[in-house]
């Protein structure tokens, strides 16, 4: 029997304040996953790509992505996530941003995320969201190398 691997959060958001406010938010839903916090795209990416920390040794990760960030726009860092070719392209994306603007938000949907939330964001919402995601993380079952 495969034993569950907890799912790494990974928070790209460079706004400290929005960050501890979703934190807080994720704790108030009583999930108590470890979050993985970056204020840039660049070390973010890096993280997800590392062999020896990132999620591709330490089990599944839901990624909560801001589109606005110092170094890169966050529509770039999910088309990289979803055009990666390992596990990192099946990782649900969860974008929270202040742009609520359709044409931004339908590009999400088309690079491939799998919630688009605008800040000030509706905490109850997107905490039904996260546990819903959770959920559905905790259920994925990933098959033994070596069959007996």
């Amino acid at each position: 029997m495969t034993e569950h691997q907890p799912v790494n959060i990974v928070m790209i958001e460079d706004d400290e304040g929005h960050a501890r406010l979703i934190e807080k938010n994720i704790r108030r839903a009583g999930i108590s996953n470890t979050i993985h916090h970056f204020t840039d795209g660049g070390t973010a990416l890096a993280f997800l790509h590392d062999a020896d920390e990132g999620p591709v040794r330490n089990g599944p990760a839901l990624i909560l992505l801001d589109l606005n960030l110092p170094d890169m726009s966050g529509t770039d860092i999910l088309a990289k996530i979803k055009a990666d070719d390992s596990a990192l392209r099946r990782t649900p994306v969860v974008v929270l941003t202040t742009t609520d603007d359709k044409v931004e938000i339908q590009r999400c949907y088309d690079l491939g995320c799998n919630v688009y939330i605008t800040k000030p964001v509706n905490y109850e919402s997107f905490a039904d969201a996260i546990r819903q995601l959770g959920l559905f993380l905790s259920v994925i079952q990933v098959p033994d190398p070596d069959p007996i």
